[in-house]
Parts: structure tokens; sequence; C-alpha cells
């Protein structure tokens, strides 16, 4: 008896590779036809028919394909719009599935049976499209990357000419005119991207309540939103720092005990948006960050380490503040803890007060930390404690 339908897409720009394989009550994968097509609205109808025509029985179909820059989206998009359930892998993951299966060749028809035995045989995450607003917005703050990048290539290399021992009017001007364009865009789309946020008002007024953090600004926040799709793929903070590469992986076994260290495969674009809001809260002395950033340097004394702790937990804030829809109040948590403690010593010198009314020889011992304190009685020397 067969259980499921799976068809793995290998897509480039030009053509997409396809491969379909059915996997049985024993776990047996079979394949059961491929073909190629062209990677476009066309080639996307005829893939829709291909696999109507090949599925026999009526059990599940699941379309599993690789994120390939921007290629698959068109194919993604369509055959979501069909109703078919897809579920799009990161490259290393298929990379490492492959190898795990022992496919020592690469090409693109091997590479579609992979990814075809690869859904087959494990249930994955369906795939949601993003959102409208988000796509463009991402849009907008990955070019604001894209052209930051070039000017900074730019001025690298107009500062290294003056060095050389020989000088050419000709290239330094041109290298200046370059950069002033690439100023001129960046103000632009600046501009751009602030104006797309107002023309939504249910994210315009979350994106200010978040900005009240002082450090950070709406760049940062807007590629944050970007790249996640304003959060709308995560059901908890833990899957969000996941996906940003946050994640600590260990490396230990037996007596042996590695570098413990953040993963660091998720979403780059994150990581690099929230380097210098990290540094700026510091030097602003945000409370919550600072002493965050103080307790781990003084554990491990490595600048770096605590940093990226402080961009962990501005991407955490930043999330709940954004479910919430609550304004960033930097006194929040200190008013928490001084709460927590006022009701704490209050409740323990009354408890001690009653206590000691009620049994003279009673000794309290108070410990560290949030642990409750110890009540023990004095007993004679010699006698065991229970």
């Amino acid at each position: 008896m067969n259980l499921k339908y799976s068809v793995g897409l290998d897509v480039s720009s030009k053509k997409i590779n396809a491969c379909m394989s059915v996997i049985d009550e024993k776990q047996k994968v079979v394949v059961k036809s491929s073909t190629i097509i062209c990677n476009t609205l066309k080639g996307f109808a005829t893939l829709e028919e291909w696999i109507i025509k090949q599925k026999k029985e009526a059990i599940p179909v699941v379309v599993c394909m690789e994120a390939t820059g921007i290629y698959h989206e068109n194919c993604a998009y369509y055959l979501h719009g069909k109703d078919f359930n897809v579920s799009i892998i990161l490259p290393n993951k298929a990379k490492k599935y492959l190898e795990a299966i022992g496919l020592k060749s690469k090409n693109d028809s091997i590479d579609a049976k992979g990814l075809s035995q690869m859904g087959a045989e494990q249930c994955l995450e369906f795939w949601e499209p993003m959102g409208t607003f988000f796509y463009e917005l991402r849009l907008l703050t990955r070019q604001h990357q894209n052209v930051t990048e070039l000017k900074t290539v730019l001025k690298n290399q107009l500062s290294a000419l003056s060095y050389a021992m020989h000088h050419l009017d000709a290239v330094n001007n041109q290298l200046e005119q370059t950069i002033i364009l690439f100023e001129t865009q960046l103000k632009e789309l600046d501009k751009e991207i602030k104006a797309h946020l107002k023309s939504n008002n249910e994210v315009h007024e979350k994106a200010e309540n978040i900005l009240k953090m002082k450090g950070l600004g709406i760049l940062t926040l807007s590629t944050v939103l970007a790249e996640t799709n304003g959060f709308t793929l995560f059901n908890n903070y833990k899957q969000l720092v996941s996906y940003a590469g946050y994640d600590v992986v260990e490396a230990q076994s037996g007596t042996r005990v590695g570098k413990t260290k953040i993963s660091k495969r998720g979403n780059s674009r994150i990581r690099r948006a929230l380097h210098m809001p990290s540094l700026v809260v510091i030097q602003c002395k945000v409370k919550p960050f600072k002493d965050l950033y103080d307790r781990t340097y003084e554990k491990h004394a490595i600048k770096m380490k605590s940093y990226v702790a402080v961009q962990k937990k501005l991407l955490i804030m930043i999330y709940h503040l954004w479910n919430k829809n609550e304004v960033y109040d930097a006194n929040y948590q200190l008013n928490i803890q001084e709460e927590e403690q006022k009701f704490s010593l209050g409740q323990l010198a009354s408890e001690k007060t009653q206590l000691q009314k009620n049994s003279p020889n009673l000794e309290i011992e108070a410990t560290q930390g949030k642990h409750p304190v110890n009540y023990r009685k004095k007993l004679p020397l010699g006698a065991a404690n229970i």
C-alpha cells in the first residue's frame, strides 16, 4: 500500500528537473517518472499536468525544492496557488541529506531524485508565501545592503589609490562620482523604506513602539521584519533564534569538550543588521543590554561574544514587542525586579517574625539567588540531620 507521492524539483534559471517518487508502508521509495520543463509560466502548467497524470492513487502529494536565490519563487507561488503542498529546503540541508544516502555524483537529475526521496521519507514543513507588503520591504532593504556594499568597495579602492606611486585624476574622479551616486541612492532608499512602513497603519504603529528603544534604527527594524515576514511563521522565540543562526551549538563527546558557539546556520542578513545596534545600545548604556554585556564579559572576557549575546537579546525583544504591540520601556524589566525584591524581603521579614514567635529554637538560613530560604531546627550535638 502506497502512502505518499513526492515530487523533487531541481530549479535553475532556465529549466526545472522534476522527479516523482512514491513511498509504501514498508518505507520503500520507488521512482515513478522524471521530466524536464522550462522555468516559465507555460512550463509550470506543463508540470501541473504531469503531476496529475502520474498520480494514480488518491494519496497526498508533496513538492520539494531547494531555495535557489529567486529562481524557485515563481514555481513555488504557482504550485501553492494550485493547492499543492510545497516544501522549500535550505541547500545545506539538502546537500547533507544527499551525502547521507550515499549519492557521490551530482547533477540536476540526481538532485531532483534525491529531493524526491527526501520529501517521501521525511515529514517536512510546508512553505507559506510571503505577503506582498513584506516582500516589497525585503526588496528595498536588500537593495540598500547591496548598494552599501558597493559603496564600501569603491571607498576602499579610492583610499588604496591614495597610497599609489602614481595618481590619475580621471580614475579618482570616476570613483568619487560613483560614490556620490551611491550615497544619493541610499538616501532615496531610506525615504522609500520609511514611506513603505507608513503605508501600512498597523505595521507603522508597531514599528514606532519598537523604535522607542535607544540605539535601534528604522533600517535595522525593517530588515528584521522583511527577512522574517513580520514574524508570521514563528510560533516562539526559539524558532526565531534558530532561523537567525543565534542558536548555540555544542561539541562534546565522552571526555572531550569542544568549543561552544552559535551555529550561524540561518539568515545572515539579520545578524548583519543587528551588529551595529548591539554596539550602540552598549555605548548608550541601555540597562537590560548593558547588564547582559557586563555579566557575560565578566564570565569569559571576550567582547564580541558578549555583543553577540546582546544581538540575540535585541532580536528577542523586537519579537516580543511586535507580538504584544507594546511600547518599549527601558525600566520595565528593572521595575519587575525591584518589585520582586521588595516583595521577597517583606515576605521574609514577616515570616521570620512569625516563626520566631511560634518556635524560639528555630534558626533561619537564607541562601543566595532565587532559592527559597531553608528552615532548620537546632539539633543537639551529635544528632543526625534529617
